[in-house]
């Protein structure tokens, strides 16, 4: 049987693996994360659920499902409690009288431009730790990273 702590084409260890070390990053920026927003009440989803109404105003559930990555039914529990803090409004759409469209009510821009004051503070740093020309260097091959990651995903059936 072959040894799983081992990459048979280079010999190197588990720990050495990409996806191993793009998975520790990945904990370490969402621990980072989700410390911040806890201090603001705010789970990661429904950060980004507020990032993305900041940039688009009145999206559906299934739009902010897949700009979130989530289900429709985690959305609707995520549009829920958002709603019940008051960061969301949602009205019927013009278009389907079924679909609610979710926009930001002005306590939801005040808490979400808190928090992404606190969040972007990581990012700074990040960017800080390298010379501009290694930060452009990461940043595209992190973007090779996943595209290969996407290329590789089995697709739903």
């Amino acid at each position: 049987m072959a040894d799983p702590t081992v990459n048979h084409e280079t010999g190197a260890p588990a720990e050495d693996y990409l996806c191993g070390r793009i998975r520790r990053a990945e904990q370490a920026l969402m621990g980072h994360h989700e410390a911040v927003l806890r201090g603001h009440g705010l789970t990661m989803t429904q950060y980004t659920v507020l990032l993305a109404l900041s940039a688009e105003a009145d999206m559906s559930g299934a739009q902010l499902a897949r700009a979130c990555g989530v289900t429709q039914q985690t959305m609707a529990t995520v549009l829920n409690g958002l709603q019940k803090k008051d960061l969301i409004a949602r009205t019927p759409s013009p278009a389907h009288a079924k679909v609610l469209l979710a926009s930001l009510t002005d306590q939801g821009r005040t808490v979400l431009d808190r928090a992404y004051q606190e969040v972007i503070v990581l990012e700074r740093a990040l960017t800080n730790a390298f010379a501009p020309e290694e930060h452009a260097a990461l940043c595209a091959l992190l973007e090779r990273a996943t595209r290969v990651l996407v290329e590789h995903t089995p697709r739903r059936r």
